[in-house]
């Protein structure tokens, strides 16, 4: 059975953090995969000197939850792995066997220096 992915763009999320001229673009915009199958969404921003990126996912009852911080290193969540390149000024989230529970929207922030 095929599940529907889908990615969005944020330019600054407030939690606490001043605005922020930051250009984020997500990659791709939406995907469907078959259960089992691997799935990787990018996140390319603009900002070198930003602190780090945040991946989230927007759950229909529960609102945003929280998926990754990450600033330097990658981290991994069971099914779900995300990397970040400040070189490249881009990130990734994996999910690999991916189960009906995986479907939602995914959104990255980037925090401003």
């Amino acid at each position: 059975m095929k599940k529907y992915f889908s990615a969005s763009f944020l330019i600054c999320l407030h939690l606490g953090w001043v605005s922020c001229q930051q250009k984020v673009e997500q990659s791709p915009p939406t995907q469907s995969v078959q259960e089992g199958e691997n799935t990787t969404f990018s996140c390319h921003y603009s900002d070198s000197a930003s602190k780090g990126l945040q991946w989230f996912k927007k759950h229909h009852e529960k609102g945003l939850i929280s998926l990754f911080y990450i600033a330097s290193e990658g981290k991994q969540k069971g099914r779900l792995r995300s990397t970040i390149n400040r070189k490249e000024l881009l990130s990734s989230l994996y999910i690999t066997d991916s189960q009906p529970e995986d479907s939602g929207t995914y959104l990255c922030a980037v925090e401003p220096q």
